[in-house]
């Protein structure tokens, strides 16, 4: 369950990161501006955030036992 949660955490914040350095709203790197850090961004955030879902219903199905 922890596993999953920090994991998602992780990558939903490097995730959001690359997103915005490749939409360039963080600028001074060389992923800035880039269309491959745009695309992969966002798919690494969706991950990260199913990592969370799963680790949360887990916790849930824990606790309920």
């Amino acid at each position: 369950m922890w596993l999953f949660l920090v994991l998602g955490i992780v990558l939903v914040l490097l995730g959001l990161v690359w997103t915005l350095q490749g939409f360039n709203v963080i600028g001074g790197s060389a992923m800035s501006g880039s269309s491959l850090w745009a695309t992969v961004g966002p798919i690494v955030l969706v991950v990260g955030v199913v990592l969370i879902v799963v680790g949360v219903v887990r916790g849930r199905r824990r606790g309920a036992r």
